[in-house]
């Protein structure tokens, strides 16, 4: 067993705690955590897969047993199940900052980010004619994170083997200093998977646009815990997950943005029924539908996108809003930091996500030599996290359900873990 804090420890953990209980009564957010179904573990695995609401089960059920066990086919129409693609992503749309019509929810994350980074590629060597009439370079390089999500990599390499691009490898900060007039399209990640840092959107995707290349981010780690702004900031193509920040549950689809003047040029390349301008029509040869509708590819899954679609039920409630839930989660994320610093003995970890607000997302990741075993411990305790390879403990922060006590227990037994 390891051994309790020193005297010292203890008296900041007695201050801490009660400043957590403060906070937590002022917190307007707390309420929320009734919605979810929470036990007695410290839970900040968010980031992996959020918490199941409280409501989805009954919801599911319905889903099961009535449209799909009494209605059967009829429920494509009478329960709005042909729709729900559109539907759903309209429900999205304001927690990333879109207007509606823009977002179609279905598919992986991997499978959107082939689509969106091909259909960019194809639109940017329209633009310039490919070399040819429009007189312009060819656009034959594609820029990805090398920070990024593994899955994202690869989607790059085979997209680059698909169109004929050469694939690059930049960090967010050197993109500026990469794009030329070869680029075609740029994949990037608004925050970065394993050390918790924000990428600058808004000035990335300038630098993008003013070399005359398309911009498709990865919001996997944003969507649902800050805000992202993609109609402000003119963002061509995005894709994210929903069952981190949005709860939407295990393997829950994932979503499409095309803004909306680029919806007409959208060339995807998994055209499938569901994206036909007439998908019973049975025609041989493929016309696209209009509008977000052509991102869409197969028949939907329907369990799960009803799931998040009713997961989706908590940002509704009264006083819930990105700005609000950015707020907190830079409190939580400056608290677990501080409670880390008093009670983890020195030099034992060393935070790796940025401390200035304008570069952190809603995690925190702290270097340890041996985090594996430590986050083993750490979840035989009562305290929920991950580890990612070599050496880095991952603690995501959902502030629709994570409380200030719950982030004062994890850094205590992080300290006596680490004992």
């Amino acid at each position: 067993m390891s051994e309790p804090l020193d005297p010292a420890g203890e008296a900041a953990a007695v201050d801490l705690a009660g400043e957590a209980r403060r906070l937590d009564a002022a917190d307007a957010l707390a309420p929320l955590r009734e919605r979810f179904v929470l036990d007695d573990v410290t839970y900040l695995d968010g980031n992996s897969l959020g918490a199941l609401p409280v409501h989805v089960p009954a919801r599911v059920d319905d889903v099961v047993r009535r449209q799909w066990g009494e209605l059967r086919i009829r429920s494509w129409e009478e329960s709005g199940w042909w729709t729900a693609p559109e539907r759903i992503g309209d429900r999205i749309a304001p927690l990333v900052g879109a207007a509606a019509g823009q977002i179609v929810v279905g598919d992986s994350t991997s499978v959107n980010v082939f689509k969106a980074l091909v259909a960019a590629v194809r639109m940017a060597r329209e633009d310039v004619g490919d070399g040819g009439e429009g007189g312009g370079a060819v656009r034959d390089e594609i820029l990805v994170d090398a920070t990024t999500f593994p899955t994202d990599g690869y989607i790059a390499e085979s997209a680059a083997r698909m169109t004929g691009c050469a694939l690059r490898a930049v960090t967010p900060a050197e993109v500026p200093g990469a794009l030329g007039d070869r680029t075609a399209a740029v994949l990037l990640n608004h925050v970065d998977y394993r050390t918790g840092r924000l990428h600058d959107l808004p000035g990335l995707t300038r630098a993008v646009h003013a070399c005359g290349a398309y911009a498709v981010w990865d919001l996997c780690h944003s969507a649902g815990a800050l805000p992202v702004g993609l109609d402000e900031h003119g963002v061509d193509l995005a894709v994210g997950c929903t069952y981190k920040y949005l709860n939407g549950g295990p393997g829950s689809p994932a979503y499409l943005y095309v803004r909306r003047d680029l919806q007409p040029r959208f060339d995807s390349p998994l055209p499938g029924w569901n994206s036909h301008a007439e998908p019973f029509g049975m025609r041989s040869a493929y016309a696209p539908a209009s509008g977000a509708v052509r991102g869409r590819v197969g028949t939907p899954d329907i369990l799960s996108l009803l799931a998040l679609e009713a997961a989706l039920d908590v940002w509704d409630a009264d006083g819930v809003s990105v700005a609000g839930v950015r707020a907190k989660s830079l409190a939580l994320t400056d608290f677990f930091l501080r409670c880390v610093g008093a009670y983890v003995p020195a030099g034992r970890v060393e935070s790796v996500t940025p401390a200035a607000h304008a570069e952190r997302g809603s995690q925190v990741a702290l270097r340890c030599d041996d985090a594996g075993e430590v986050m083993k411990r750490l979840v035989e305790s009562g305290v929920v996290g991950d580890f990612r390879a070599p050496d880095v403990l991952r603690f995501g922060f959902t502030p629709l359900y994570v409380g200030f006590a719950d982030v004062e227990r994890a850094a205590r037994v992080l300290a006596r873990t680490l004992g």
